[in-house]
Parts: C-alpha cells; sequence; structure tokens
C-alpha cells in the first residue's frame, strides 16, 4: 500500500530556514518509500476565518484561495507537516489563517492522520510555535509524531541551518518516525478498524451556570 504525506511551508521564503528542515524530512520521507509534496503556503495571499459557517452548507471555504486547492490534497494524504518561522514567538500569521480555515472548513475526517509540526528560528520563540501549531493535531483526533528532539532548526539563514546538525537529525528521525506511524496506523486499521469517534455531546453555558 502506497502512503502520502503533505508538507506546508509557512515560511515566505520558499528556500529558507523553514523550507531546509522540511526539504530534510522530504528526502527522508523519498528513502523510506513515502510521497512527500512539499507546498509554500507563507507567500500566498490568504485572509483569515470570518464565522460565516457557509462551509457548513457548502463543505468548503467561502474564500476560493490556497484553501480550498490544498484541501483535497489534505483529505488523501496519510500525514501533514506544518513547518513554519518564528515571528515574535508564534507561526506566521498567513499559515495560522490558512489552518483555522483549512481545518474548520473541511468536512472530511482527519482522525488517524499523522501530524508533525516544524519550526525554525535564530534564536528563541521556537517553543511556543510548537505548541499553536500542534493544537491544530490534537483537537482533530491526529496523532503528533515526535523526534529525538522538540521538531526545531535554528538559524537566521538556510546556510546557518545546514551547520545545525543536531536539528536536521532531529528532521530526519522525525520523518522516519512518521513513516512507521503511518504504517502501523494502516495496519491497525485493517486488523482492528478505526477507533469509534464519538461527536454528540457539545457543552456550553449560555446561561452562565
Amino acid at each position: 500500500m502506497s502512503h502520502s504525506v503533505l508538507l506546508l511551508n509557512g515560511s515566505p521564503h520558499p528556500h529558507g530556514c523553514t523550507a531546509a528542515a522540511l526539504t530534510e524530512m522530504q528526502r527522508t520521507f523519498a528513502a523510506e518509500g513515502i510521497s512527500a509534496e512539499l507546498i509554500q503556503i507563507g507567500n500566498k495571499d490568504i485572509r483569515g476565518c470570518i464565522s460565516c459557517n457557509s462551509c457548513a452548507k457548502t463543505g468548503k471555504c467561502v474564500f476560493n484561495d490556497a484553501v480550498n486547492e490544498i484541501a483535497p490534497k489534505f483529505e488523501a494524504a496519510d500525514g501533514l507537516v506544518v513547518g513554519s518561522p518564528v515571528y515574535y514567538g508564534s507561526p506566521n500569521g498567513t499559515l495560522l489563517s490558512f489552518l483555522d480555515r483549512l481545518f474548520y472548513s473541511t468536512p472530511f475526517p482527519k482522525a488517524m492522520k499523522v501530524g508533525a509540526a516544524v519550526v525554525s528560528c535564530r534564536r528563541g520563540g521556537n517553543t511556543a510555535s510548537f505548541d499553536v501549531l500542534n493544537k491544530y493535531f490534537t483537537i482533530s483526533s491526529m496523532p503528533v509524531a515526535s523526534s529525538t528532539y522538540w521538531n526545531q532548526v535554528h538559524g537566521f539563514t538556510a546556510e546557518d541551518v545546514a551547520k545545525d546538525l543536531e536539528g536536521l537529525q532531529t528532521m530526519r528521525n522525525l520523518a522516519r518516525n512518521m513513516a512507521f506511524l503511518i504504517r502501523a496506523i494502516a495496519d491497525a486499521k485493517e486488523k482492528y478498524g478505526a477507533p469509534e469517534q464519538e461527536r454528540g455531546s457539545f457543552t456550553s453555558f449560555p446561561d452562565g451556570k
């Protein structure tokens, strides 16, 4: 059975630090026999969600841009890697707008697709950004792939990242672990079936109690 992973570069620079990390993963996925498509997101003109809920009726976002274009690729993929540079201790705002709308507007199940976040920074803000990106996976029943360190690389340029040997090692181990999880989940689904996803309860407290 063939498997595929979608890698999203949330940096506006297609050949920058984040791309260097994701490309290292892409090479490792290829060595593992997993198809991996790298898509540039950070330099797109993407606006945020306006909470119109049009997607609940149509199954797609009301703004017909990269979100609707990439949604079918996400649906078909077994895993999703989201990479971003650190901006003021947080991921790139364009990427966050994209992810908000991608995850909210798409009706297909994301459960058991494997997710991984990757961040790049010069010095700080990496773990805070890492935490933000992982929340998209953990609200969607997506198992989160880990590595031998937090999924980050350091540098001000792609050439700097090439010198971050531990960071690149972390990317390779992350890709291998992700490939293993994708295969293991596929085997488990075949043997046991997918886990049940309950959706009946929706707790809110409109009366303040």
